[in-house]
């Protein structure tokens, strides 16, 4: 693919995740996508089959991006709190801005999409949690926590909140104590700033 597609491909992905976040999975069709784009029925199909496919393609780039965080970090030797600090300030502010999260239409997708992509989304999300958990403890950095039940309180928890968030306002005091809850269970207290 050309510069151009990758930039169109971009353009789509970005406007589609507002699409998604504003209006959920359910009501965002194709030619909605083309409308936001400027873009031909044509255009857009050239690119991508259908509105599962381009959402698929962003929450795979958003958990991607996550992981190469955390793999980055691990090979390249970086403290455990500190690629702990920086996941924790993005849920943060997921958390707190519904105006830019997915979550309600992840959870329309997981609905009306049977496929076994949130599942393997899910799987891949529990490894890179316990992975950074392992390093941690591995470096003396973190307290020697079970990883695979704190990854599971941490993703869904989390993932909760962002749910919940788009019911009712959730405050930063409220979301900063729930980031501060999680730095205290996994972090040597000789190790927090």
């Amino acid at each position: 693919m050309g510069r151009k597609g990758i930039q169109t491909k971009a353009l789509i992905k970005s406007k589609a995740y507002q699409l998604f976040a504003d209006k959920g999975f359910s009501k965002i069709t194709m030619k909605d996508i083309c409308e936001a784009c400027n873009l031909s029925r044509g255009g857009l199909y050239r690119h991508y089959g259908s509105t599962q496919e381009i959402f698929e393609e962003i929450l795979d780039g958003v958990a991607a991006e996550t992981n190469v965080v955390v793999q980055d970090g691990i090979q390249g030797g970086v403290s455990a709190v500190e690629l702990l600090d920086n996941l924790l300030e993005r849920m943060q502010r997921e958390m707190l801005d519904k105006t830019r999260s997915l979550s309600y239409a992840v959870y329309e997708y997981s609905c009306t999409c049977k496929s076994d992509f949130m599942l393997r989304m899910n799987y891949e999300a529990e490894q890179k949690w316990q992975s950074l958990i392992i390093y941690g403890i591995q470096r003396g950095e973190f307290l020697a926590v079970d990883a695979k039940t704190m990854a599971d309180m941490i993703l869904y928890v989390y993932q909760g909140i962002r749910m919940w968030s788009r019911v009712i306002p959730m405050d930063e005091e409220t979301v900063g104590n729930i980031i501060k809850k999680i730095r205290k269970d996994l972090v040597r207290e000789d190790e927090t700033i």
